[in-house]
């Protein structure tokens, strides 16, 4: 064999491993024995934001922060050629941006003493994973009680209303705003009791491919007819967006919500102002209730406001149900939302900020065409 062929044969060899962990979604470095990094994947390019070739000319201690734990991990991998996990590590930066928490994984290459190989895997990611589990869960937990309460709490809602009216033919008319005030409170119960009844509805959820654009064009139109009829409703959409795999009237439902209570936040805010955006974004996967399917997350729908933004301490439980940041909310809107978009597969969030917060919903694509494409082409045949 000439010394050109083992040559193309031996860069074939090498592309391969370069191949598999530049498709690795998380950052990967290769750390030799003096600290220089001579190898990151297009990940950790991304996550330290320089070139493969900037990052071999300096250290690691170089591009993370004072004195950070990842130094005294390296040196301990390297002493017990035993690798190491370590959880929720910070290294928040100005290089690498506030708030960068990360999980890390630091191993030995046997085969290059000294050399260590570290994967970060950012906070971000695996709390998204996090806060959809908790959202279910919470779902869960509402269901058993919403069917106790339409059982057990209508039934004698209904006497207490008929005895009210019953009373309210033989009293005073002084009396009679009393027992106008019995039948209001029980309707209003009865009326959060039929709220609550959607979270036990476990039947399949009937979904085809949608037009996400048709979908927020409709609620936007809903909107500016009704409760955000003062605000500016803009949008910016990726117009070249696949169709998603979803219930369409559900997503009105849960869209509707969404601009709902971006208006109320708005209030009477002079400059108030509500964004839809869509856009195509690198999707994580997760598994879709009742199924093994495992499914990439890429597209993102996103409800924006201008309002006073959600306290932190009620961030983290927003999708609780009955956790409510209105004087008179039930805090099952929200519960809701992320009940329908995780029957969906699908992960909602919230960022909030002073001034700023995004209502994030990513969800599934669907492989073939949209609702509309198909009525349209009935219609043409």
């Amino acid at each position: 064999m000439s010394a050109g062929a083992k040559s193309g044969e031996d860069d074939k060899k090498n592309a391969l491993p370069m191949a598999v962990l530049n498709a690795i979604q998380n950052p990967v470095v290769l750390v030799n024995e003096t600290g220089l990094v001579v190898f990151a994947n297009w990940e950790a390019e991304a996550f330290f934001g320089a070139s493969a070739t900037y990052l071999a000319r300096h250290n690691i201690s170089a591009f993370i922060p004072f004195g950070s734990p990842l130094l005294t991990l390296i040196d301990q991998v390297r002493e017990r050629r035993a690798a190491v996990n370590e959880y929720r590590v910070d290294l928040s930066s100005p290089r690498l941006g506030a708030d960068k928490l990360v999980d890390l994984y630091v191993a030995p290459v046997l085969s290059e003493p000294g050399s260590v190989v570290i994967v970060f895997q950012e906070r971000s990611m695996a709390d998204k994973i996090d806060r959809q589990l908790t959202h279910r869960a919470a779902a869960r937990s509402v269901t058993g009680l919403a069917s106790m309460l339409a059982h057990e709490i209508k039934n004698p809602l209904s006497g207490i209303r008929g005895a009210a009216q019953l009373l309210e033919t033989a009293v005073s008319d002084e009396d009679r705003a009393l027992t106008r005030l019995i039948c209001d409170e029980t309707d209003r119960i009865v009326s959060l009791v039929d709220r609550m009844e959607v979270f036990s509805d476990e039947r399949p959820v009937d979904r085809q491919p949608v037009n996400i654009h048709s979908v927020l064009d409709h609620v936007k139109a809903l909107a500016r007819a009704g409760f955000a009829r003062k605000i500016r409703i803009t949008e910016n959409y990726d117009p070249s967006l696949p169709p998603v795999y979803a219930n369409r009237d559900q997503l009105v439902q849960v869209f509707l919500n969404l601009v709902k209570n971006a208006a109320e936040a708005i209030g009477d805010k002079a400059d108030g102002e509500i964004q839809l955006t869509t856009a195509y974004r690198p999707g994580i996967r997760l598994s879709v209730a009742g199924t093994r399917e495992k499914i990439s997350l890429p597209l993102e729908f996103c409800v924006h406001d201008n309002g006073p933004g959600v306290p932190p301490d009620l961030l983290p439980h927003l999708f609780d149900p009955f956790i409510s940041t209105k004087t008179n909310g039930s805090g099952l809107g929200l519960a809701l939302v992320a009940k329908i978009i995780g029957g969906h597969g699908g992960i909602v969030e919230c960022d909030s900020q002073t001034h700023r917060t995004t209502f994030r919903v990513l969800m599934p694509a669907s492989k073939g065409p949209t609702a509309e494409d198909s009525d349209l082409t009935t219609a043409k045949g």
